[in-house]
Parts: C-alpha cells; sequence; structure tokens
C-alpha cells in the first residue's frame, strides 16, 4: 500500500516537473546572454492553446512542434524588441502575458467552447510504459537537457561566449562578438522550451486547454531561475520541488476527509512552498551585471 502510494506521488510528481524545469531551463540560457523575459506565462498559455489545436488537426507530434514554434516566434519578437530596438524587457513581457490572456480567452469563445476544450484522444502523445507507470516521453526530454544545458554552459567555447555577453557586453564586442544576435538566439531558445512546455501541457499531461491553463508556471519558473542561480542543475532541482508539492496536494485532495478542507487551499501548497523556497535563497544569488540592460554601442 505504501509503495502504491510512493509510485503514485512519483508519477505525478514527474509529471507535474515538466513544465516548471523546461522553462527555467530556457530562461537560465536567456538570462545568463542579458535578457529577462517575465512574459513566461504568456507564452505557456499561447503554446498550450494552440499546440493543443495543432494536435487536433494533426497529431501529438505536430501539436508539438507547433507550440514549440509558437514559443520561437513569440521569443523572437520580443528578442527584437529588446535587444534592436533597445525596448523595456519587463513592459514587453507584461505585454505578453496580457495578449495571452486575451487571445486564449477569446479564441476558446470562437472555437464555442469557453473556457475549456479537451484535446482529443488521437491528439494526446502516448505515453511510454515504465515499472514505476506510465510517463510522458517529454519527462526524459525535462530530466536530460538541465545536463545538456549546463555542459554547453560551463564546457563549451558558445556557453562562454553568451557568459561574456551577460556580463560585459562591451568587452564581448570589442572581441567581434555580435551581442545582440547572440542574446536573441539565446532567448529565442528560452522561447522554443517554454513553446514545448505548454504544449505538454495540452498534448501530453492535462489533455485540454483552458483559458488559465499555465495556471501561473510561468511565474514559477521565474522563481526557480532565481533558486537555480542560473544553474541548469538547480532549476531541475526546483522544478521537482514543485512537481512533488504539487502530487502531494493532489493526493491530500483524495483523502478521505478531505473536503473539509477547501481545496483552494490545498491547491496552493505547491505554490507557497516554492516561493518559501526561493525566499531563502533571494539576496545570494549573482546574476549577471548587463542583466536588463539593451547594449548600446558606443
Amino acid at each position: 500500500m505504501i509503495a502504491s502510494y510512493i509510485r503514485s506521488i512519483l508519477v505525478i510528481s514527474l509529471h507535474a516537473m515538466v513544465p516548471i524545469t523546461l522553462t527555467a531551463v530556457g530562461e537560465v540560457v536567456g538570462e545568463t546572454g542579458g535578457l529577462f523575459n517575465i512574459g513566461l506565462e504568456g507564452i505557456l498559455m499561447l503554446s498550450g492553446f494552440l499546440g493543443g489545436g495543432g494536435a487536433v488537426l494533426g497529431g501529438p507530434v505536430v501539436g508539438l512542434f507547433v507550440g514549440m514554434g509558437v514559443g520561437a516566434l513569440v521569443g523572437l519578437i520580443f528578442s527584437v524588441i529588446n535587444t534592436y530596438w533597445k525596448g523595456n524587457q519587463m513592459i514587453t513581457g507584461i505585454g505578453i502575458n496580457l495578449f495571452a490572456m486575451g487571445f486564449v480567452a477569446f479564441g476558446l469563445i470562437v472555437l464555442g467552447a469557453p473556457g475549456f476544450r479537451a484535446v482529443s484522444p488521437a491528439g494526446r502523445l502516448p505515453p511510454i510504459r515504465t515499472p514505476a507507470g506510465s510517463l510522458s516521453p517529454i519527462i526524459f526530454v525535462a530530466l536530460g537537457l538541465p545536463f545538456l544545458a549546463y555542459w554547453f554552459l560551463k564546457r563549451t567555447r558558445a556557453g562562454l561566449i553568451l557568459k561574456a555577453v551577460g556580463e560585459s557586453p562591451e568587452a564581448a564586442d570589442v572581441a567581434g562578438i555580435r551581442v545582440n544576435l547572440v542574446r536573441l538566439l539565446a532567448t529565442t531558445f528560452g522561447g522554443v522550451l517554454a513553446g514545448l512546455a505548454g504544449a505538454y501541457i495540452s498534448v501530453s499531461w492535462i489533455g485540454s486547454v483552458t483559458k488559465g491553463i499555465s495556471a501561473g508556471r510561468g511565474f514559477i519558473s521565474l522563481a526557480t531561475v532565481v533558486f537555480s542561480g542560473l544553474n541548469p542543475l538547480l532549476a531541475l532541482v526546483g522544478g521537482f520541488i514543485f512537481g512533488l508539492f504539487e502530487s502531494v496536494a493532489t493526493w491530500i485532495q483524495n483523502l478521505p476527509g478531505s473536503k473539509a478542507v477547501p481545496w483552494q487551499f490545498v491547491a496552493m501548497i505547491p505554490y507557497v512552498v516554492t516561493l518559501l523556497v526561493v525566499t531563502g535563497v533571494i539576496g545570494r544569488v549573482r546574476f549577471p551585471k548587463a542583466l536588463g540592460e539593451p547594449y548600446k554601442r558606443e
């Protein structure tokens, strides 16, 4: 009985950690280069909605690629505005979030399903059978990607160039590095991962699209980036912490007598725990010196 409970919590935790981990790792890469994108919540919403639509029309793989494409496009637009056009990164991110909220809500109304639309079984990504239970293939991507990102940032020349652009864009420019192009590529890559995370929610995990499909996970991903200190491996740890407590909250809601406690309080558990963990590291994290500052060539 206990082993069954533990296995169930582990499976739910692994599924719940995926969107946080993917989005946070992408943002780690982007912030290492000097751009911070608080529009992650909007990317999750847009890619979840459009990726779910793509899955209904063309199957789960198409849905995932549509989600990644949406994330890449939003990340590219964000990058262009805040590199070549010297925009305000905070305002641009807020604009993405507000646009996504309106677009998804309106899109569901147009589809005749205000607030909720299910993804057909043919559009769902088939799980992989394992001794622990049925797992989405994207889980293995989320588990392996942080290690690949860590290797890229710590062991490759491209990773060193990205760090140089975030720390001292002036020096990088003098060395012949195209600062704005590097930042654009890094943030677009972060958008791709956030897009994959959003499509995963609708195509592989939840199997439906709602006007609140992201459920604050974009903001929790930003908190996870703070917790990680721009270390992809710690971003994986942060994502698993959130997933673990989300699974615990789900488990508590299904316990006998749990109806005595409003479900909203139980659902708060993973968010409260994540924010408490982040609060403990704020002030001890060192970010790139040029983070948030558009580079203007003298």
